[in-house]
């Protein structure tokens, strides 16, 4: 058995100190128990190792291999259960020495103020503008020349020359913000004997968590904005996504009209009965 699957047994951390030190640890804990969401809920909506999620809500970052990576796994953790993230790594860089302090730049324009060269002429450079100046004085005249027999031809009413003139042609531009739709072929084909649950990423990216009825993983991972995955199983498909405002679900062949936040993470369940939320 999982040591992340029962929220229900888990209790918030009661500390009998009313002066007891701010802890990341006890914070993202209990914000996950809030939510309703178990350890390995929150390690598949943002793919942070089991191992470390425990660590992190015990105060032990040493196996995030290094502050960076520390910081990383505090905002997503945060993110996912609705937690304000800065507090938390405001808290981090206190306990843990802060982030780098910048190079200062003085000393770089200090260096080349104490060594100044002198420069002589650049010639180069000089004669490279007068034949730059010749070359344009040529064509400007040349250019005056063509201009005028121009105008003289059109004056005298003559058509001038044409090449050959291309079709013009249509482009078709996709909106960019035009949501990912299934074909009718395919909401159709959906079988009555079966639940039948499309997944579509229309306005963003979001992980994505989807087990069989006899709790088979049958996918987890990144879902990127136009992609699309559809799970079917005899009688029911459980979902964990990441981010459920991203979302678009069609259930059986019909779009669901949901109003999932943009950040929340939500648990669904569908059945051949549906659409309907289990």
């Amino acid at each position: 058995m999982s040591i992340g699957n029962s929220p229900e047994d888990e209790r918030p951390f009661e500390d009998p100190s009313e002066e007891a030190p701010f802890s990341i640890g006890r914070a993202l804990k209990q914000a996950r128990i809030t939510a309703g969401l178990t350890v390995d809920d929150v390690s598949s909506a943002t793919r942070v190792r089991i191992a470390i999620v425990h660590a992190i809500e015990s105060d032990d970052f040493a196996a995030c291999g290094g502050d960076v990576y520390a910081r990383g796994h505090i905002r997503t953790l945060a993110r996912a259960v609705q937690l304000d993230p800065a507090p938390l790594i405001e808290r981090y860089d206190d306990t843990h020495g802060g982030r780098p302090a910048p190079t200062p730049a003085a000393p770089l324009f200090e260096a080349e103020r104490i060594r100044p060269e002198r420069r002589g002429p650049n010639w180069t450079a000089a004669m490279v503008a007068a034949i730059v100046a010749v070359v344009g004085f040529v064509g400007f005249t040349a250019f005056t020349g063509d201009d005028d027999g121009s105008k003289e031809q059109v004056a005298e009413g003559a058509t001038p020359a044409t090449g050959k003139t291309a079709s013009p042609t249509t482009k078709t531009d996709k909106p960019v913000d035009e949501k990912p739709e299934p074909s009718d072929s395919a909401i159709a084909a959906a079988p009555q004997d079966k639940v039948t649950v499309q997944v579509s990423a229309a306005d963003g990216r979001s992980w994505v968590a989807a087990k069989d009825h006899n709790g088979r993983l049958l996918f987890d991972g990144l879902l990127k904005q136009g992609q699309s995955k559809t799970f079917q199983d005899s009688e029911k498909i459980n979902l964990v996504l990441g981010d459920a405002g991203a979302i678009d679900l069609y259930v059986n062949g019909k779009k669901l009209d949901d109003d999932f936040q943009p950040g929340a993470v939500e648990r669904l369940t569908y059945t051949k009965g549906d659409p309907k939320v289990g």
